[in-house]
């Protein structure tokens, strides 16, 4: 994707696209993102970032900051919302708009670190193609479990990112900081939205971060799981539409 400047001061400059960078979740790529990066373009200018390398939120979110404009819209969903949450924290000048997507702003639970530690030592042991067939019930909307093009998008995306990228992300999300504390801090435009039906990181969680950012407003999109972007495409860049829009 192309790379411009075309934001100042938050806002979008009337002749320039603003640069939008998305940021995909765990065991996810730019598919994630497609139909977004795609329905925005008239909009703004995607760039859809690497997160498969970094071993901690630190070191993904450098890479997505090293990669980036010098200022820019960034939205993250689920892993993606937290390197956009380390962002935050160590760049918050150089973004102009924040969109949290199926995510949460808490560290991870001794629960969910040890499920975690389950499906890295499955991977480590050769059996990597179970981790997101395990996965698929907590991603996706209940009635959406055996629907083809959807799961095939999501299992070609696992394959493609490969275990043992795999293992670096679950590290780096098993090793992030609790950023409720800094929320009060955002100031530039923010979007937090989900599904209604996300397992993973139910509405509490989000409605508990938008109240923590000031000004900023919550989306629910009806009838979807974990994987929002995926799942109800056409609602969520809708919804990233009226975000870069703004004011």
């Amino acid at each position: 994707m192309g790379r411009c400047q075309g934001v100042v001061d938050g806002t979008i400059g009337d002749d320039e696209k603003t640069p939008l960078v998305l940021v995909p979740g765990l065991l996810c790529d730019d598919r994630l993102w497609r139909h977004q990066a795609e329905h925005l373009a008239d909009l703004a200018d995607p760039i859809i970032a690497d997160v498969t390398r970094g071993a901690s939120m630190p070191e993904m979110a450098r890479a997505v900051l090293d990669a980036a404009p010098e200022r820019f819209a960034l939205a993250g969903l689920s892993m993606g919302g937290y390197v956009a949450l380390e962002i935050m924290r160590v760049a918050s000048e150089r973004v102009a708009r924040l969109a949290l997507l199926d995510t949460s702003a808490r560290a991870d639970t001794p629960e969910q670190t040890a499920a975690r530690r389950e499906l890295i030592e499955i991977s480590q042991r050769g059996r990597f193609d179970e981790v997101p067939r395990k996965l698929l019930p907590n991603i996706v909307h209940p009635d959406r479990l055996y629907d083809e093009r959807l799961t095939s998008i999501v299992f070609a995306m696992a394959d493609a990112v490969g275990p043992e990228a795999f293992v670096r992300q679950e590290e780096a999300i098993i090793g992030r900081s609790d950023s409720r504390g800094d929320l009060p801090s955002v100031t530039c435009p923010t979007l937090v939205l989900c599904g209604r039906e996300d397992a993973l990181t139910p509405i509490h969680l989000h409605e508990e971060m938008a109240a923590l950012i000031p000004g900023s407003w919550l989306r629910v999109i009806d009838e979807c799981g974990h994987l929002s972007a995926l799942e109800r495409p056409e609602e969520v860049t809708a919804a990233l539409r009226e975000w870069l829009g703004a004011a």
